[in-house]
């Protein structure tokens, strides 16, 4: 099948390149997982065959029917992830797909290592680089969040000061500005608030805090997103009272069903 794995268009040999197809792949499920996700719940329809969600390199998603030759030219994921669906909690369906979605992630890419003769020093450093990104799983049910709000009290403080997100928008870029500090201290104050910040994690892609990029938080889950990731300009921001992301936007449709 030539969407389900795209092995064949790719002819990298080296940690770096399996590392970037990793990557590239990952993007693509965790935006099926979070922003897209509405249109992954209506794809994964229980009455159609076994259906199993790819990542493709080109950091786009399907939902498709499994590789029909066998064996197949990559590992295939999950199969079956749509009779799943309308049996369980939508959260604990999407969990279940991330975890097999990590496991299948690890397959390719330990398969391209093996397809091209790593050895032991070249398989523990792919490893150590896919070790050093948070699993999809991590991501979609907001464990790193979870535990980088422990850590950080301040910066969780922030997202509750204000009900609106048209005001608290304008203050986050403030931030991001990395105007020059007028003296010592307040140049220190600003390095801790960056340290702080850098900790944070796209729910959407899953990448770190970036200063000059426009960030939103949900008021529903407090999940900080990339304002590219989830189509929101500073200028829309200004006028939403309250921001529900993609994800929790779906669970309320589905609780007025």
């Amino acid at each position: 099948m030539d969407g389900g794995g795209g092995g064949e268009q790719f002819d990298s040999r080296t940690v770096e390149d399996v590392f970037g197809d990793f990557k590239r792949r990952r993007t693509a499920l965790i935006k099926a997982l979070t922003v897209d996700v509405e249109e992954f719940y209506q794809q994964c329809d229980p009455e159609k065959e076994n259906l199993c969600l790819y990542g493709l390199p080109n950091e786009q998603w399907e939902v498709n029917l499994p590789a029909e030759e066998v064996p197949p030219e990559l590992p295939e994921p999950a199969l079956g992830i749509n009779f799943a669906r309308d049996g369980m909690e939508d959260k604990d369906w999407l969990s279940l797909v991330a975890v097999h979605s990590d496991s299948w992630l690890l397959s390719v890419a330990f398969y391209f290592g093996a397809r091209f003769g790593f050895d032991k020093a070249s398989r523990k450093k792919l490893f150590n680089m896919i070790n050093e990104l948070p699993t999809i799983y991590e991501v979609v049910t907001g464990a790193v969040k979870k535990q980088q709000k422990e850590k950080s009290s301040g910066h969780s403080g922030k997202k509750s000061k204000s009900n609106s997100k048209a005001q608290r928008a304008p203050d986050y870029q403030e931030k991001l500005a990395k105007l020059q500090p007028k003296d010592e201290e307040e140049g220190l104050d600003e390095q801790e608030d960056e340290d702080e910040h850098g900790e944070t994690l796209c729910g959407a892609c899953g990448e770190n805090y970036a200063a000059d990029e426009f960030w939103i938080c949900c008021d529903i889950c407090e999940k900080w997103f990339h304002g590219k990731c989830v189509k929101i300009t500073p200028a829309k921001a200004e006028h939403i009272k309250q921001y529900k992301c993609p994800s929790c936007s779906h669970k309320r449709a589905r609780v007025d069903i």
